[in-house]
């Protein structure tokens, strides 16, 4: 019923009158509806939660769900890591589990994961995309020797000698440069460096091979020369957040030239864009050459299985592989420069000159300390 008000001779009368049969329904089936609505909601809260939580679930038993499996750390771009795990799971039969690293964090993540985990570690081989992350594992006593046929083809320069690391396929460090803003050549780029660091633009170095360029700096010039380069940088340079960005920002146009390697210089050749490159060299005219390198973590369970993946690696077949790859890694080993690719046969020499990392390894710790209160204050 409803009340309907009219207005007869001058006078309102109210009278009720029946409701419309539909209208009698909405108005008992409406409470019904806001409760149903209600419960609904939570209900999809509750499903959405639970969805969550089951993805998350499977992403750990992706992960860690089959005990065979060889657990690999792996910094290297899984771009093209992965299908080199891949083949060698193929051609071996041992299943791999590989957990990467992001760009920004790439090794540092997996190194403090590594040390977190030490007493019940989960990882069976580090494959870094670097070096000194490794050899500060070793220091720490979280790696296990191993020197297998992979590790005799590897000059000593690049490897420990008790085999408790081993480099392979490395990067240069180098001056990537804009062609239409700048020649690129040694004199040039020195010079630009005085003269017009405005131009200028280098990764954050809390990572990867900035860390190392950085930890290099220190142990060749002096901390606090590194220290003034670094504030000149910070002050008047663009810092970018990894090395690609840093190559795209000298391929664009937005700064003039830069700190790279050279897998992130050949990405922006391979993409047409007017750069060209130097070799970043030192005072005594080494070069700053960074392999891969790979590591047994103590504490495996699967030994065997580790040691054959080791050897994969470190065999000519990969480092081949590697240097005809997009990001033409330079291999140590020797592999014979007919079948390299032109330009990664170039860059032999040039690593063949790369400084003995061992020095900027004992520095590592320092320079990261105090490049974590600069950059995150």
């Amino acid at each position: 019923m409803k009340t309907c008000r009219r207005r007869r001779a001058g006078i309102e009368t109210t009278r009720l009158v029946p409701l419309h049969p539909f209208a009698r329904f909405a108005s008992f089936a409406f409470p019904f509806f806001v409760c149903f609505r209600l419960f609904r909601g939570s209900l999809r809260r509750v499903r959405i939660h639970s969805l969550a939580a089951f993805v998350v679930l499977g992403l750990v038993g992706c992960f860690g769900g089959n005990d065979d499996a060889l657990v690999v750390y792996c910094s290297h771009d899984a771009v093209f890591s992965q299908q080199i795990l891949d083949d060698f799971t193929r051609e071996t039969g041992i299943p791999v589990a590989a957990r990467f690293d992001t760009e920004a964090t790439k090794s540092l993540g997996l190194i403090n994961l590594i040390v977190r985990e030490s007493k019940a570690p989960r990882c069976d081989v580090f494959w870094n995309n670097e070096t000194l992350g490794t050899i500060d594992l070793a220091k720490r006593g979280l790696t296990e020797p191993y020197q297998g046929s992979g590790f005799k083809r590897i000059p000593s320069s690049f490897k420990d000698p008790d085999g408790l690391w081993c480099g392979f396929a490395a990067r240069l460090r180098v001056w990537i440069v804009n062609t239409n803003q700048m020649k690129p050549s040694a004199d040039v780029v020195r010079s630009a460096f005085n003269l017009r660091i405005q131009d200028f633009t280098y990764a954050k170095p809390l990572y990867g091979t900035t860390l190392t360029h950085y930890c290099v700096l220190w142990s060749t010039l002096a901390p606090d020369v590194c220290q003034s380069i670094d504030h000149m940088l910070r002050e008047e340079a663009t810092t970018a957040a990894s090395n690609g960005q840093t190559r795209d920002l000298v391929a664009n146009g937005t700064c003039a030239f830069g700190w790279t390697d050279t897998d992130d210089y050949f990405g922006a050749v391979d993409s047409g864009k007017p750069v060209g490159m130097v070799p970043v060299r030192l005072a005594g005219g080494q070069t700053i050459c960074i392999p891969n390198s790979v590591a047994i973590i103590k504490g495996t369970k699967r030994r065997e299985a580790a040691e054959s993946l080791v050897d994969y690696l470190l065999s000519r077949e990969v480092e081949l592989r590697l240097a005809k790859s997009e990001s033409r890694q330079i291999p140590l080993g020797d592999i014979g420069d007919a079948e390299l690719p032109v330009e990664v046969a170039e860059l032999v020499p040039w690593a063949a000159k790369g400084i003995d990392l061992s020095e900027a390894a004992a520095v590592r710790t320092d320079v990261l300390t105090w490049l974590t209160e600069t950059y995150t204050n």
